[in-house]
């Protein structure tokens, strides 16, 4: 069953992201990043992210996804608009990943491990948070890494896959209510980016 995103309200809807480090759920900023959530709840409902990586990890920083080829340079075909806010890029952050272009943004997301990141802060669009699975995150920022491409140390030595995304209707206080939809991370992948 597919949550209608055109006429749902997206504030009641959140996500819940599974790896192989266990299950991390989310809330969204639905009124700070409109388009930003509806897009990545659409690529979710699609399966889209099923099946992909978090290809960049950096402890203490964070850990980047939503590459179809799992090198940061693929996405969906397309791009959308930011939607820049003043939510911080704090712990368990949610947020866009990005070329130099603002506008550039499309699958890729990354989740902020550090306190807090405020050189992020305006400059990408930050679009939900964490409510539960912090244990998950630390797990999956603590994983080896090895020198990628780019000469940063943050490439994993094994795979770490996104086993699915769902999008989930939550009440007020964040608890499920009803129906998840199943959601995947497999297509193409998103914007290439650097978050510094």
């Amino acid at each position: 069953m597919s949550i209608d995103l055109e006429d749902v309200d997206l504030s009641t809807l959140g996500a819940e992201i599974e790896t192989e480090y266990g299950v991390m759920k989310l809330r969204f900023f639905a009124e700070k990043a409109p388009l930003t959530v509806r897009n990545f709840c659409k690529l979710a409902q699609d399966g889209y992210y099923d099946g992909l990586t978090f290809h960049r990890i950096v402890k203490d920083f964070m850990i980047q996804g939503g590459c179809p080829q799992g090198t940061g340079t693929g996405g969906p075909g397309y791009t959308i608009p930011a939607e820049f806010n003043d939510e911080p890029h704090d712990r368990g952050v949610l947020s866009m990943a990005r070329k130099a272009d603002p506008d550039s943004a499309g699958s890729q997301f990354f989740i902020v491990h550090a306190p807090s990141v405020p050189s992020l802060d305006g400059k990408y669009t930050a679009f939900g948070k964490l409510v539960d699975g912090f244990e998950a995150l630390d797990s999956l920022a603590s994983v080896e890494t090895t020198f990628g491409p780019g000469g940063e140390k943050s490439k994993p030595v094994e795979p770490i896959h996104i086993k699915s995304v769902r999008i989930l209707v939550v009440d007020k206080e964040g608890s499920e209510e009803g129906q998840g939809v199943e959601d995947g991370l497999n297509a193409e992948g998103a914007s290439e980016e650097n978050e510094e």
